[in-house]
């Protein structure tokens, strides 16, 4: 009753914010994103009848409180498929940092999913594990299908799932991650978003930002994407800068990169800038591109992460212990 998995983290493009349902992580709009890769988290799940209570050590740290509340709320979901009582030992490890805006939550609860359920024996299709990595955290569902992918609000657990929209051999992308540490809560920001006087104008703005994304993402329009994805990192992060909190997660280099991609594309180099729930900064480009641009950050003084598009969640036969 052992297995591991491996998953790659998210970077929204049309990303989401604010949570109608926060239990089940069920969202007010459809989104979308896409995987990066090398950045991967890889996750080891035994369930053993030995065992008094789930316990979950993440990057060599047990986790305790809401974290590890989180966690159990994945494996119970997979318990209860599975008809199973048993607890579980988790390790897991990032080979990238946390809770800096890299989608760490989305493949560590993407992995955590799908070596849960094969620990248990359970055969669950790619929409019943987006179901249940979701539970841990929303993007988590993306993380699951991989590549650029799309998740569907629904109307309760069992319809609210992201599916593929283009693989990483069908759509390859260049990534420079220029990284940028500020520790946050995500749980947080979504819970302030909709204290926003600018939240349900987003509402009505993000069907028509969705349509606009997907066209892109079936033309294999990179610029387009990277265009799209710019305005929506604009637009979300005003939400989080008006709501109650008045949350400010940029800082003085998230503002120099920016200033940079701007200058770069005024000179005709195709780039654009992406930014999550943090103060790290995703710069797209065409994949023949992510050397120079690499180098352009670098200048800078600030970290980089070249990546490309990762692929889905899977089974895996290496374990962590």
């Amino acid at each position: 009753m052992k297995a591991s998995a491996i998953a790659y983290p998210i970077q929204g493009l049309i990303k989401y914010h604010g949570l109608r349902d926060e239990l089940l992580k069920l969202p007010y709009h459809d989104s979308i994103s896409v995987c990066t890769s090398p950045t991967a988290t890889r996750t080891t799940v035994e369930f053993g009848s030995d065992l008094k209570a789930d316990m979950v050590k993440v990057n060599e740290r047990f986790l305790e409180g809401r974290e590890l509340d989180r966690c159990v709320l994945v494996l119970d979901e997979t318990r209860k498929l599975a008809n199973s009582t048993f607890k579980a030992m988790v390790v897991s490890d990032n080979n990238f940092q946390s809770n800096i805006g890299l989608g760490a939550s989305a493949s560590g609860f993407a992995a955590l999913a799908v070596a849960a359920a094969s620990a248990l024996g359970l055969k669950l299709s790619p929409r019943e594990l987006s179901t249940v990595a979701r539970l841990g955290a929303g993007s988590a569902s993306r993380s699951v299908a991989g590549g650029f992918a799309k998740w569907y609000m629904g109307t309760g657990h069992e319809d609210s799932f992201a599916v593929p929209l283009a693989s990483d051999v069908e759509l390859p992308m260049g990534i420079v991650v220029a990284v940028i540490p500020k520790y946050k809560q995500t749980m947080d920001m979504h819970r302030d978003a909709v204290t926003s006087p600018f939240f349900y104008s987003r509402l009505a703005y993000v069907h028509e930002a969705l349509a606009n994304m997907e066209a892109a993402i079936r033309a294999k329009d990179i610029e387009r994407i990277g265009a799209l994805a710019e305005r929506d990192t604009l637009i979300l992060h005003g939400i989080t800068m008006t709501g109650e909190g008045e949350a400010m997660l940029w800082k003085p280099e998230t503002l120099k990169v920016m200033a940079e991609v701007r200058r770069l594309r005024d000179e005709g180099v195709p780039v654009h800038f992406s930014i999550d729930t943090g103060a790290t900064v995703y710069v797209n480009t065409l994949p023949n591109k992510v050397g120079e641009i690499e180098g352009y950050i670098k200048d800078l003084g600030i970290e980089t992460i070249r990546c490309g598009v990762g692929g889905k969640a899977q089974v895996v036969s290496e374990h962590l212990f």
